[in-house]
């Protein structure tokens, strides 16, 4: 029997005419060659073209190249906004590198973990956070200590100068005509990012230049971005790559309008004086726009488009922004799906809603972004989905292009995430009739303050080392400014007396700050028939927390 032959495959194989393998590198080289004059970076006074941005990155892959660098290597950044950690999202992938962006509120311990177990060989570091890197650098064995490099940012206000030589000082060992190359296959790692887990040391996600490309797309094609769009950067460029924002704005030859800290005063200046259209943030970031005294303010005209995920964001948050003329777009993810993958789609006829409907709606996480593949919210065992009903919990599971290659050195965790073809998100939610599915809660007790991701067995770690402690189990508590903020419910040893104070210090000693619990109760706690504690009450003791301190207002 004569098998068939399929015709449209016979001698009609990839070739590097018709397959060129997918990476955002494509989108500088392009934008630079086609806009070379328009502005891509605002930074104070510094105001830069693409031409000029793209030679940087240039230099900044060959210096790299010169000090080791290549295929595997990781090349760690720990800085605030600032057009250094966007040259590092080309310049380290041209060289070959792995760019892992260091999350700037971290303590020494968790910094020093990461850059050992991501093995950076560079670390380009503002100087605003010498003493944190330099107690860093010294828990490092010296054979594995990575080659410093440091920025000496006009803007930054504190710190020295630690590193081998300035990050300019290294631009000008580089090359401006170094014959960079995109990589020969897009499966190949872009970028190393550090979440938050319920164990011990957080999990490294692997991203590669497939994902990161299509995401950049993805944001794009979601937002209706046009061309050169003015992006302002409120979301840390650390945090899962700043959603693929550097990507994706230099693939839309627009604006980088960067911003060392966020603040109210902050944002409101650079709206008005550079015509921001763009920007994304936590709802926090929204709360500090709608509080801002009137002194802070700038008048600022309507139609900005604003993107916002983290912690569901109230929907009176959103009602009270939109009524200032922000437009909102809600969108959700997790670090494992290159930040955000899925969005509340919006349809028009929802424009006829009174605003405080809409808010409900736009509260919702939604469904999927057009490059990802697959969103259900269904049984955790049996991946059977729930009904549509917007009742029934399930957890939210997704696949596709824009997943995780898996977790750095972790391959039971990796097993584990992708267990079934779908990745498993932890997180809690419903599906409505019209397939728009919601957040209940989180499986996995990670706490959302501010955009960062907090682990409760990490601060429960920290209290159990307390000498009066007993007992500790820590869960969010709502809080309109941040979104969450860590509540500790402790039970002290027999004839032990400590307070709230004394042990959201000691807390504050061995951890960073934001994962400081706020609030302290003391109580004994609620446990099953074996011992486990019911983490469910502890969290309506915290909605009443809450409550209380309403009706006294």
């Amino acid at each position: 029997m004569t098998q068939h032959r399929n015709p449209f495959e016979v001698e009609l194989d990839k070739n590097e005419a018709n397959f060129v393998p997918l990476s955002p590198l494509s989108f500088i080289r392009r934008t630079a060659s086609v806009y070379p004059n328009r502005i891509a970076v605002i930074h104070g006074d510094v105001r830069r073209t693409w031409a000029e941005t793209y030679e940087r990155c240039v230099r900044l892959a060959s210096a790299l190249s010169k000090r080791g660098v290549g295929v595997g290597t990781t090349v760690a950044v720990m800085a605030p906004n600032i057009p250094e950690v966007m040259e590092a999202h080309f310049g380290v992938p041209m060289a070959g590198g792995v760019l892992n962006a260091l999350n700037i509120r971290l303590d020494a311990e968790a910094i020093a973990f990461q850059l050992q177990h991501g093995e950076a060989k560079v670390l380009i570091t503002d100087r605003e956070f010498s003493p944190v890197i330099n107690k860093a650098i010294h828990m490092i064995d010296p054979k594995h200590r990575p080659i410093v490099i440091d920025i000496d940012d006009p803007l930054a206000k504190t710190g020295d100068l630690i590193g081998q030589m300035t990050y300019e000082q290294f631009l000008e060992t580089g090359d401006p005509d170094h014959a960079w190359q995109p990589p020969d296959d897009e499966w190949r790692a872009i970028a190393l990012n550090y979440t938050s887990g319920t164990t011990g040391n957080p999990k490294g996600v692997v991203y590669h230049h497939r994902g990161a490309y299509l995401n950049a797309i993805g944001n794009s094609v979601t937002w209706a971005m046009p061309h050169h769009p003015v992006y302002l950067w409120t979301l840390p460029m650390f945090h899962c790559n700043g959603w693929c924002f550097p990507w994706t704005i230099t693939a839309m030859a627009g604006t980088h309008v960067c911003l060392r800290a966020v603040s109210a005063k902050g944002m409101y200046d650079a709206i008005a004086d550079h015509g921001v259209t763009h920007m994304c943030g936590a709802p926090i970031v929204m709360g500090l726009l709608v509080n801002a005294p009137e002194d802070q303010r700038r008048e600022i005209p309507a139609g900005i488009r604003m993107m916002t995920a983290g912690a569901a964001p109230p929907a009176a948050v959103i009602e009270k922004i939109e009524r200032m003329g922000f437009a909102i777009t809600h969108v959700y993810g997790l670090t494992e799906v290159y930040g955000p993958d899925v969005v509340c789609a919006w349809h028009e006829e929802w424009d006829a809603l009174p605003i405080e409907e809409r808010a409900v709606f736009k509260a919702r996480q939604g469904v999927t972004y057009v490059v990802q593949e697959g969103l259900m919210v269904a049984d955790a065992t049996t991946l059977e989905p729930v009904p549509n009903d917007g009742e029934t919990i399930g957890e939210v599971f997704m696949r596709g292009n824009v997943v995780m290659k898996g977790y750095l050195k972790n391959p039971v965790a990796t097993q584990e995430a992708f267990e079934g073809g779908w990745f498993h998100t932890g997180d809690l939610g419903v599906m409505h009739p019209n397939g728009y599915i919601e957040l209940k809660d989180r499986s996995k007790d990670i706490i959302i303050s501010g955009g960062e991701n907090i682990s409760t067995i990490e601060v429960e770690a920290v209290l159990y080392r307390h000498p009066a402690v007993l007992d500790a189990a820590v869960v969010a508590r709502p809080d309109e400014r941040w979104g969450e903020t860590p509540c500790a419910f402790v039970t002290v040893k027999d004839g032990v007396v400590v307070t709230e104070a004394e042990l959201i210090a000691f807390c504050r000693e061995h951890l960073a700050h934001f994962k400081s619990p706020r609030t302290v109760v003391f109580t004994n706690l609620p446990k099953t028939s074996t011992g486990k504690i019911q983490k469910f009450v502890l969290r309506d003791m915290a909605r009443q927390l809450n409550e209380r301190a309403s009706a006294k207002e």
